[in-house]
C-alpha cells in the first residue's frame, strides 16, 4: 500500500473501463484453460515473456511508461477493474489500460492488431 506522501507524487489513474478491453476480460480466455485445451504443460504463457519485454521497453530512453509508475497502475487497477482476472492475464490488460490512457496506443489499432494475430493463428 502506498503512503499519503507517495500518493501525492503519483498521477492520478484513470479508471474508466476501455471497451476493448472490458470485452476481453468478460470474453477472454485465460492460459490455464487454453494449455489444457491443446495439452500444454508450460505454466507460462508463450506471450508472457513479450509483456515483460514491453515493459522494459516502455522504463527504458525516454520512459513512456516508468517500471514504479506501471506497478503502482497494475496494482491499483488489479484491485479495481481487473479483480476477477487471473494472473498473468491481469497484467496484461493494466499494461493495455496503462498504454492506451497515455495514448501510446490507441483502442481501434490494438483490436486491429490482435485480429491479424487471431487470423495468423486460425489460418
Amino acid at each position: 500500500m502506498t503512503s499519503p506522501d507517495d500518493e501525492q507524487a503519483l498521477p492520478t489513474l484513470d479508471l474508466d473501463p476501455i471497451p476493448l478491453l472490458e470485452k476481453i476480460r468478460v470474453e477472454g480466455r485465460v492460459w490455464g484453460d487454453l494449455a489444457a485445451q491443446y495439452g500444454v504443460t508450460n505454466p507460462d504463457p508463450p506471450w508472457k515473456v513479450n509483456v515483460e519485454g514491453t515493459c522494459d521497453a516502455l522504463a527504458a530512453g525516454n520512459c513512456a511508461l516508468p517500471a514504479l509508475e506501471r506497478r503502482w497502475e497494475e496494482d491499483e487497477l488489479s484491485e479495481d477493474l481487473y479483480a476477477d482476472v487471473p494472473f498473468p492475464e491481469r497484467q496484461l490488460l493494466a499494461l493495455a489500460h496503462s498504454m492506451i490512457k497515455r495514448g501510446l496506443i490507441d483502442e481501434k489499432t490494438l483490436a486491429e492488431r490482435m485480429k491479424e494475430v487471431g487470423e495468423r493463428l486460425n489460418s
